[in-house]
């Protein structure tokens, strides 16, 4: 049960970017320019990172939302699971095997889901979905965004 009132419909981080609107925009904005924005890096490797930083941190609901989402960018589930397995023996580049034994931006969002003890669905039907809501909208609020949870 979570440690503060959120809306059972909005789990993970969603309720709590929702509780606290005030702040949300601009964690949303980072989120977007880091994960969306111009890069070096495909915006498949960036869910990555998200994925394995997340698994790392063990936070069910952060490594289960951005696998689906590095699932739908990479196209190979197995990707995914062989990074949050073992970066070392993954198909990785070395670049990306680098990147991910350094990323932290996600060890904030993981602290902040699993902190206050959010909502963490168990379905991973639900994960599919949200994976293809942040693949097409990606991280900034929009009215109908979660309609299709």
């Amino acid at each position: 049960m979570p440690y503060i009132p959120l809306k059972e419909n909005l789990p993970g981080i969603t309720g709590l970017l929702d509780y606290r609107q005030d702040t949300a925009l601009p964690i949303r904005q980072l989120t977007q320019i880091l994960l969306r924005g111009e890069s070096t890096l495909t915006e498949g490797e960036r869910e990555l990172i998200a994925t394995v930083v997340s698994a790392g941190n063990e936070c069910r609901f952060c490594t289960a939302a951005h696998t689906a989402a590095a699932n739908c960018f990479l196209d190979d589930p197995a990707i995914a699971e062989s990074a949050k397995t073992n970066i070392a023996t993954s198909s990785l580049s070395e670049k990306m095997k680098a990147l991910l034994t350094i990323a932290a931006l996600f060890s904030l969002y993981n602290r902040y889901v699993d902190g206050l003890a959010s909502v963490t669905p168990t379905d991973p039907a639900f994960y599919d979905r949200l994976g293809h809501i942040l693949q097409e909208k990606g991280y900034l609020p929009s009215p109908d965004r979660y309609a299709a949870l």
